[in-house]
């Protein structure tokens, strides 16, 4: 595979999953692990990527507020958070992790709601803080730089203190096999934790995430009440999907 083929399947890897790990792309590209670090060094060298750890991270996904970052599939994105105003009544308490898809859902939250946000995400919190009739508590712990995420015990223990209507969490990789599923551990245990304090659980994320699977299960399918794509409902693609327990918006 040529090097610009590669790199066109690296930055559309990153840009889908968020982050990347250079072992899964070795396998994925059919490449050494050295070639896999150059052709990171090379993106992240020329504006496109971040290098982290053991990967890579797309830029908007660890910066969203920076302005110069182009978030991935962006009006998806906005669709979806279009469709998930619809789930949020006055007077619930709604947890959220971070991601681009709930900002762009922080971003549209009409004024006149009255909402008690919690949210595990600083980027998230600032932008909720923006609706006036909105409450927003922030669970802390320690930062993730590569999710800009609290994670840590004390995360999980403080969430295991609250009980709210509803959790909204974007997706890694979602399928009807494996669940919701990612590659970091401690930002699984959050994310653990978030669906046991809710009573209900929605999963924002664009289609071409779904029928993938990531290294570490988050949840079963049969765990999720609403699967929120920029799909119409009743699209071809979402057939599989559609059961008595799970809800497609």
């Amino acid at each position: 595979m040529r090097k610009e083929d590669r790199h066109k399947l690296i930055l559309r890897e990153i840009n889908l999953h968020n982050k990347v790990l250079s072992t899964d792309l070795s396998t994925l590209l059919d490449v050494s692990d050295d070639t896999v670090r150059r052709d990171l060094k090379e993106l992240a060298e020329s504006g496109l990527i971040l290098k982290v750890h053991g990967g890579a991270a797309s830029k908007s996904f660890v910066a969203p507020f920076n302005s110069q970052n182009e978030v991935y599939a962006v009006s998806e994105k906005q669709k979806i958070a279009e469709k998930t105003i619809s789930l949020i009544k006055n007077n619930m308490v709604i947890l959220t992790e971070g991601g681009t898809t709930i900002l762009e859902l922080a971003k549209m939250i009409p004024d006149n709601l009255k909402v008690t946000f919690f949210t595990i995400s600083p980027q998230v919190a600032i932008t909720l803080s923006d609706h006036t009739n909105l409450d927003v508590i922030t669970i802390g712990g320690k930062l993730n730089k590569n999710a800009n995420l609290h994670i840590g015990s004390i995360v999980v223990n403080q969430l295991s203190e609250i009980k709210v209507d509803l959790c909204l969490l974007g997706a890694n990789a979602f399928s009807i096999q494996d669940g919701l599923s990612d590659m970091d551990w401690e930002v699984v245990q959050v994310k653990k934790a978030i669906i046991r304090s809710a009573k209900k659980v929605a999963i924002l994320t664009i289609s071409e995430k779904l029928n993938t699977v990531q290294r570490i299960k988050i949840c079963d399918f049969n765990q999720v009440n609403y699967l929120i794509t920029e799909l119409p409902s009743d699209s071809p693609s979402l057939v599989a999907y559609r059961n008595d327990g799970l809800k497609l918006l």
